[in-house]
């Protein structure tokens, strides 16, 4: 059995079962972003490297296992996320396919080596740094939801570095950065492939927007329909339905 630390719970992961997961309110607690970019990222089925940069508790890297055998690598500067996310692999016996790494991304081209992953996957931080009395005052939610440890440039630059010539490259992020991430992708030599907007409802402007890229590729993207999560009655699409539980 797991050993639960300080406010830690188990929490089913969707609609997995048999797959359960380490969260913490006051720590992190996983959200719709994360399962969207898991099942929207094009990963390798059988083999092959996967880097997920941003790990937080380990989230995406899980969700990965439901559709990869390929080994996975987290990266998570937070040490006690890092900590969560090794106790979940080993809860649910998927230690020896994940792995996770404590550290800055902006190290870890030095550390893990240049064009290594054939996909790498990475929900960061939307918002930028604000000054410091606009911060919230739990450091790890600060620290996951702002630009505290590199900015979007930064983060992009380490990710264009990790994945091999011809390797993937997907992210989630808010729509009015995505300008930014187009011309980041292509000035660190990631080329967008894919990108699909998220509707919170038919009647509302998109919140999140998904975009893949492919390392060295050429120009070539695609503008996939747009997502839409919830009905008007506040039910699930079908499409949802299907992400969520499989149905």
């Amino acid at each position: 059995m797991v050993q639960l630390r300080e406010d830690e719970r188990l929490d089913y992961l969707l609609a997995e079962e048999e797959i359960r997961i380490i969260q913490s309110p006051t720590v992190f607690s996983f959200s719709l972003d994360a399962v969207l970019l898991g099942n929207f990222a094009g990963v390798p089925v059988k083999r092959g490297k996967i880097l997920d940069v941003c790990s937080g508790n380990g989230v995406i890297p899980l969700f990965l296992t439901r559709r990869s055998n390929a080994q996975i690598t987290g990266v998570e500067i937070q040490e006690r996320l890092v900590d969560m996310a090794r106790r979940t692999m080993e809860y649910n016996k998927l230690q020896e396919q994940v792995d996770f790494v404590h550290g800055d991304i902006r190290d870890m081209p030095k550390l893990l080596g240049n064009g290594k992953f054939d996909m790498v996957t990475c929900n960061p931080p939307y918002f930028q740094t604000p000054k410091v009395d606009q911060l919230n005052e739990n450091e790890h939610h600060a620290i996951a939801r702002h630009e505290i440890h590199g900015d979007l440039e930064s983060i992009v630059k380490s990710i264009g570095i990790l994945a091999r010539s011809g390797g993937k490259v997907a992210m989630v992020h808010r729509p009015n950065r995505l300008i930014d991430l187009i011309e980041l992708f292509r000035k660190y030599k990631i080329e967008p492939k894919r990108i699909r907007l998220v509707h919170p409802k038919h009647d509302k402007e998109a919140n999140m927007v998904l975009i893949e890229g492919m390392r060295d590729g050429k120009p070539d993207v695609k503008l996939l329909p747009p997502l839409y999560v919830y009905h008007q009655d506040g039910t699930y699409t079908e499409e949802m339905q299907e992400i969520l539980y499989g149905k």
